[in-house]
C-alpha cells in the first residue's frame, strides 16, 4: 500500500495527469474553463523558470561538499535511486543510469571517513530482472579496490523507509539506545526527506548530498528560452512535484 501511495498516486496529481483529467472532463460538458486551466497548468510547469525554481526549493539548503569536509562516522550509507539499467540485447549487460551516489561513497571511504561502506539493496517490484543496486555497487566497489569485508549490502528494499529500517538493523540490531553516526549519501533533492526518516530510526545523520539539478536563479531568469514551454522542463517539474508529494505522504503515514 505504501508503495502505491508513494509511486502511483502522484501520477494523477502531476501536471500532465491533472491536465489530461481536466481535458477529459471538459470534453463531456464542453467546459472552456477546464480547457484553459489544463493549458495553463501545462504551460506553467513546462517552463524552465518554474521547473528550475522548484528544484532550487527542493535542494535548499544543501551544497556540494568535498569528501574531506565532512566528519568521520561509523558508516557511509549510499542509498539506491535507479542508478542502473539493463541494456537491450541477449547479453543482459547492466549499465549506469546515474553513478553520482556510488562514486561519492567511494570517495568518502577512500578519505577514511568510515570503516564501513553500506549500500542499500534497492529493487523496484517491476524490475525483477535486475540485481539489487546494492549488489551491483558492491561488485563495482570491489573492482575499484575497496576490501570486500568492509562493504555491506542491505536486504531488498523499495523505498526510503525500508532503507532506513534495514540500515538501522544492520548497524544496531539490538541496543537502540546507542545511536550510530552515519554519512548519508543521496541526491540533494531527496536529502531532506531521507535525513528525517533515518533520524527517526535513531541514527545520527551527517548529510552528503550529490546529484544537484538546480541552476543559479540569475541564469534561469536571464535566459528567454526558460519562459517558453519545453517537454523536458515538464518532466523536470513533475519530478520535483513528485518529491514534494513524497515528503507530504511520508509526514502523514510515517
Amino acid at each position: 500500500m505504501s508503495y502505491f501511495f508513494s509511486k502511483f498516486l502522484p501520477l494523477f496529481l502531476l501536471p500532465l495527469g491533472l491536465a489530461l483529467l481536466l481535458l477529459l472532463l471538459s470534453n463531456r460538458r464542453k467546459n472552456s474553463f477546464k480547457i484553459y486551466t489544463a493549458i495553463l497548468i501545462l504551460w506553467t510547469f513546462s517552463t524552465g523558470v518554474v521547473a528550475n525554481g522548484l528544484w532550487i526549493l527542493l535542494e535548499f539548503p544543501w551544497q556540494r561538499l568535498n569528501a574531506n569536509q565532512v566528519p568521520s562516522s561509523d558508516a557511509i550509507v549510499v542509498l539506491s535511486g535507479s542508478g542502473i539499467n539493463q541494456s537491450p540485447g541477449s547479453n543482459k549487460i547492466i549499465e549506469w543510469a546515474d553513478p553520482d551516489r556510488f562514486f561519492a561513497g567511494i570517495d568518502l571511504f577512500k578519505e577514511r571517513k568510515a570503516s564501513k561502506l553500506l549500500f542499500t539493496g534497492g529493487l523496484s517490484p517491476f524490475r525483477r530482472n535486475l540485481p539489487t543496486e546494492g549488489a551491483f555497487y558492491r561488485k563495482k566497489a570491489i573492482e575499484l579496490g575497496i576490501p570486500a569485508s568492509d562493504i555491506w549490502v542491505s536486504p531488498i528494499v523499495s523505498n526510503t523507509v525500508q532503507e532506513a529500517l534495514a540500515i538501522a538493523n544492520l548497524l544496531n540490531p539490538q541496543d537502540r539506545e546507542y545511536q550510530p553516526q552515519i554519512l548519508l549519501v543521496t541526491s540533494a533533492y531527496h536529502m531532506n526527506r531521507a535525513k528525517w526518516i533515518f533520524e527517526r530510526q535513531g541514527l545520527k545523520v551527517n548529510a552528503f548530498p550529490v546529484d544537484f539539478q538546480s541552476r543559479k536563479l540569475s541564469r534561469i531568469l536571464g535566459n528567454p528560452l526558460n519562459w517558453a514551454p519545453n517537454a523536458s522542463m515538464l518532466g523536470k517539474s513533475s519530478s520535483a512535484l513528485r518529491e514534494i508529494m513524497g515528503r507530504i505522504i511520508y509526514q502523514i503515514f510515517y
